[in-house]
């Protein structure tokens, strides 16, 4: 047993005791997890494992229930049938709120609790009436990477955006920027998804502002090409390179000394916490009071090889 669940044993006894006969422990809890992920995608065989593991250890019961293509209104039906059910719980995605509000408010206005993981916001999770978002917020985590780089020195920075469509994740840049501590003006780039295109479009930047010495990446489409960019203008481990989440080629260079970390996001938590937080609500009515953060999680070259033991599994 760990310290965590001698914890967890302890402040079980010492509530029951507490209580005495009015005592009410809840037994035989059951979750249901809705995703929007399709069978196709094994980066959710992370969230699945959490999950299981999660009720094993809280002694509940718990489902997975995804859109087997990835079908956002099929989602939606998913989540009205598990709170037709009569869960305890349901934890979801948040992924279109357009499609997927109205379903989970229905759930919480028929008492069932509802953790939002993954996709959404907070704020958007207090809008459907859910308990609580455990995932990581956007800004957040490009605000940490800012202040982990202006404390490695960083001072002018290039984020390669390949999404820039999605406002979201462009977040990731501002947040990064204002970590810094500088404006982010012309530094974030429409990088676009072509590999060769992304490539070309950072040398140009690097070769037009020489004072770069940081560079974000939001993923493995615009963090790959850009690798090969640094290469070809010798610059590969000159530059500080951060990026958001992992891939072989973002494992390599991270273990070569050209990325010097990739933010996880870490879906074991994403799946795994809710289950806590709500066998925990409801046996003993304790809730933490805000937000849960599952990222950023930073994997540098020193955490490199507990993270590749465990990937596809816990990581």
């Amino acid at each position: 047993m760990n310290a965590f669940f001698k914890t967890m044993a302890v402040t079980a006894v010492s509530a029951v005791a507490l209580m005495g006969a009015t005592a009410v422990h809840a037994e035989g809890e059951r979750y249901v997890l809705v995703s929007h992920a399709p069978d196709s995608d094994s980066w959710w065989n992370t969230i699945r494992n959490a999950l299981a593991l999660a009720g094993e250890q809280m002694d509940v019961e718990v489902e997975y229930r995804n859109p087997p293509t990835g079908d956002i209104a099929d989602m939606a039906r998913l989540i009205e049938q598990a709170a037709a059910s009569g869960p305890d719980g349901i934890i979801t995605t948040l992924a279109d709120p357009t499609v997927l509000s109205d379903s989970i408010q229905a759930a919480v206005d028929a008492g069932v609790d509802v953790i939002i993981m993954n996709s959404g916001t907070p704020e958007q999770a207090r809008e459907v009436g859910a308990l609580m978002y455990v995932g990581q917020p956007e800004y957040d985590a490009g605000f940490a990477a800012g202040q982990r780089a202006s404390g490695d020195g960083v001072t002018n920075f290039l984020c390669v955006n390949h999404v820039i469509s999605n406002p979201v994740v462009a977040e990731r840049c501002q947040g990064f920027a204002d970590g810094l501590g500088v404006e982010l003006g012309e530094s974030m780039i429409d990088a676009g998804q072509d590999p060769q295109e992304i490539q070309n479009r950072v040398m140009a930047y690097l070769n037009a502002n020489p004072e770069t010495d940081g560079i974000l990446a939001l993923g493995p489409t615009s963090a790959d090409p850009t690798i090969l960019a640094l290469e070809e203008l010798g610059l590969a481990g000159d530059i500080y390179f951060g990026t958001f989440d992992l891939g072989e080629n973002i494992v390599s260079a991270i273990r070569d000394g050209v990325i010097n970390w990739g933010i996880d996001q870490q879906p074991f938590l994403q799946a795994y916490l809710p289950v806590v937080v709500m066998t925990n609500y409801h046996r003993y009515g304790v809730l933490p009071g805000n937000n849960i953060n599952s990222g950023p999680g930073f994997i540098t070259a020193d955490g490199l090889e507990l993270v590749e033991a465990l990937a596809g599994e816990y990581r």
